[in-house]
């Protein structure tokens, strides 16, 4: 051994033996004072000196660790994880901004701020590993795959709160459920007609001005009924920059072959067919076929599924993208292009392997997204009509605007998930408002004309984002103020009762847990304003 890696290493260990000094900050501090050599001289034998001492820990690392990620580790050398740190930002002062621009700005400031110092010493162990990750500030998380040793160290770390899984999850969805509705294909959509949203229109309030954005299975921009309200056409020539994004960057485990759109395209594209259907509920209109909520709105879009099967990485990269969308590079992220309502039907079931370890990275985007002036809607699922049957994530999160699904008689769906909530933390009283979701006429990725029904939350929340827009538009003072789109949108609903008690909580009461505060009727919340 060369004298000066020899002195270094008896150094090492007692330095860190009788001071329990943590090991990355040995490493880092090497790496600071550029002694390159000798880091790379010692670093094997400061590792394995390291997984001695942490074999001897009394922190019982492994109950920072999903079962799933153990699972994964039986038959596969490296596994792909998430580290979700412990410590959080202060945003508390965000309660003072009242402007959307600068709530956004300041959120994604803080987040990035703080995720660089936090994450700092995991990052510079990582890199010596060459390891590839990537690094997230919506949440304090990144994104890594290693060997069983490498996630041992890194769970013994102090700084770290869990070491959660990344597991592929498919989309719950009945959109072949269709029934049969008496009404021109050209009209008025039905859904559109039972909100009031037309009534809207008539006072001239169609969603200028507004910006939604959609995580789904990605979209046909090219279609007639969307192509002149995506942000990124201005008529004669399109700039996907700030206005699409990818998290798709390869095939899922489930799907074989190529996938039909590509992985990380640079345009939207729709491999499944239900993204570009949700954006038709929207903002969709094209000469008399009138399908969309806010077709005055503008929106933006993010692929988070390959062929109908997402990850909590997908998810969690496109909300990270809509807090500040950047170029088709990944660069220049610019906070003050974010959405102001963002739609997600979509889900991660517990029995595909989300757990608590991983909600809570999701949650934690939701809660940062909200606290920046942005509307989270949320599909209910479609695993009713039991009570206790909205136990999936994002649909029971707090900040989670979450949507139940009626049918064209004002009755609830059979298949919308009911509350409390389950699975998850505290039992919340949950959807919290409920729309259209029964044999809802959109556009469809068969063609750039094509048009036809699906079922299901996921045709319900749509409409909620959609009067997002409405409301914003009428009201400009709303940009930004969530609680209180959120409370006019609740408080203005058409009262519906059910014989269903759900928690001791009777059908007759307002919320219940069928319908939540009731139908949406964006023409009452207006007034109610």
């Amino acid at each position: 051994m060369h004298n000066s890696a020899k002195y270094l290493f008896i150094w090492y260990k007692i330095i860190l033996v009788k001071f329990n000094i943590e090991i990355h900050y040995i490493l880092i501090t090497l790496y600071q004072k550029k002694q390159v050599k000798m880091y790379r001289v010692i670093l094997p034998m400061i590792l394995l000196l390291s997984q001695t001492l942490f074999s001897q820990s009394t922190e019982n690392w492994k109950n920072k660790v999903s079962d799933f990620v153990f699972d994964q580790y039986q038959n596969n050398e490296e596994v792909e994880y998430f580290i979700y740190l412990k410590d959080s930002p202060d945003i508390s002062e965000v309660k003072n901004i009242k402007s959307k621009t600068e709530k956004t700005t300041y959120i994604y400031n803080t987040l990035k701020d703080f995720s660089k110092i936090s994450q700092k010493d995991i990052v510079l162990f990582l890199k010596s590993k060459n390891l590839k990750f990537k690094s997230y500030i919506i949440a304090n998380a990144i994104l890594v795959k290693s060997d069983y040793e490498t996630m041992k160290f890194l769970a013994n770390d102090s700084q770290v709160k869990a070491i959660a899984g990344n597991p592929s999850t498919k989309q719950k969805s009945i959109e072949d459920r269709i029934l049969a509705v008496d009404r021109d294909p050209n009209s008025l959509a039905w859904g559109v007609e039972n909100i009031n949203a037309n009534d809207l229109w008539d006072l001239g309030y169609t969603g200028s001005g507004v910006v939604i954005g959609g995580q789904d299975t990605g979209y046909k921009w090219t279609h007639e009924a969307l192509q002149d309200k995506y942000r990124g056409w201005d008529g004669a020539v399109a700039n996907h920059n700030y206005n699409w994004h990818d998290a798709i960057h390869s095939i899922d485990t489930h799907n074989t072959g190529s996938n039909p759109c590509g992985l990380s395209i640079d345009e939207p594209c729709d491999d499944h067919g239900h993204g570009t259907h949700t954006m038709g509920t929207m903002v969709g209109s094209s000469g008399t076929n009138d399908i969309g909520v806010a077709p005055g709105a503008q929106w933006i879009g993010c692929r988070n599924m390959e062929r109908g099967y997402g990850t909590p990485s997908t998810y969690l990269e496109c909300f990270e993208w809509f807090l500040a969308p950047t170029d088709l590079n990944d660069e220049n992220p610019t906070p003050s292009l974010a959405p102001d309502v963002i739609n997600n039907s979509w889900s991660c079931p517990a029995d595909e392997g989300c757990n608590s370890s991983n909600y809570s990275i999701m949650e934690t985007a939701i809660d940062n997204l909200t606290a920046a002036g942005i509307v989270v809607v949320v599909s209910a699922g479609n695993s009713g009509p039991n009570c206790s049957s909205i136990s999936d994530p994002p649909a029971f999160f707090q900040n989670s605007f979450t949507v139940g699904a009626t049918n064209s008689s004002d009755t609830i769906a059979s298949f919308s998930s009911r509350g409390p909530t389950s699975g998850y933390n505290t039992s919340l009283l949950k959807p919290d408002i409920s729309a259209p979701g029964v044999s809802i006429r959109s556009s469809t990725y068969d063609s750039n004309s094509s048009y036809g029904y699906k079922s299901g939350t996921s045709m319900a929340g749509p409409h909620v984002a959609g009067a997002v827009a409405l409301l914003i538009d009428a009201f400009p003072e709303l940009y930004g103020d969530v609680s209180q789109i959120t409370d006019l949108i609740e408080q203005s609903a058409t009262y519906l009762d059910t014989d269903q008690t759900c928690n001791g909580i009777t059908g007759a009461q307002v919320p219940n847990n069928t319908y939540g505060y009731g139908k949406l009727d964006v023409l009452a919340a207006y007034n109610h304003y």
